[in-house]
């Protein structure tokens, strides 16, 4: 089976300007766990329900090493002012995730199973030559791996 065989094409997509709030409510509403970014017809990036709760966790302070009468970093200055900027955000530019993993339309479902797993990515945009045409989530392959299991069990019985 393929991507497009399990995939959602009425899925939701946010506007880079979508702001936080109106995320939140969109997902508990809609009961979904993210949506793809979209700037004109390209994913630029993606924002889970990881992303709006991650707002609200203890940032980690960088680490410094002094030495003599300066402190020198031990992780990059870039990784703490992306934190602040999540944190900090108010719409779906300042908070997605990016570079957004996606499937192609004709991808395995292992593929995507696979994905899904090493990447915990989820949902994952479906692309057809670069333009999304769904969406596959947990949920979907889930749904798809019980109807799979009931249908060989039919058979065998």
């Amino acid at each position: 089976m393929k991507a497009s065989d399990i995939m959602r094409t009425d899925g939701v997509t946010l506007d880079p300007d979508t702001p936080i709030s109106h995320i939140a409510r969109t997902f508990r509403r809609l009961n979904i766990t993210g949506a793809p970014v979209v700037a004109g017809d390209q994913v630029i990036g993606i924002v889970t329900q990881i992303d709006l709760i991650a707002r609200h966790a203890r940032p980690h302070s960088p680490l410094y090493l002094p030495l003599l009468d300066a402190r020198i970093p031990l992780t990059g200055g870039r990784e703490y002012r992306e934190i602040i900027r999540r944190i900090t955000g108010l719409t779906a530019r300042d908070i997605m995730s990016t570079p957004v993993k996606t499937v192609d339309v004709d991808a395995d479902l292992e593929d995507v199973a696979t994905l899904m797993v090493e990447s915990q990515a989820n949902p994952l945009p479906v692309l057809r030559d670069g333009k999304l045409v769904g969406i596959i989530s947990h949920s979907d392959l889930i749904a798809h791996l019980e109807e799979a299991a009931e249908a060989s069990a039919a058979v065998d019985a």
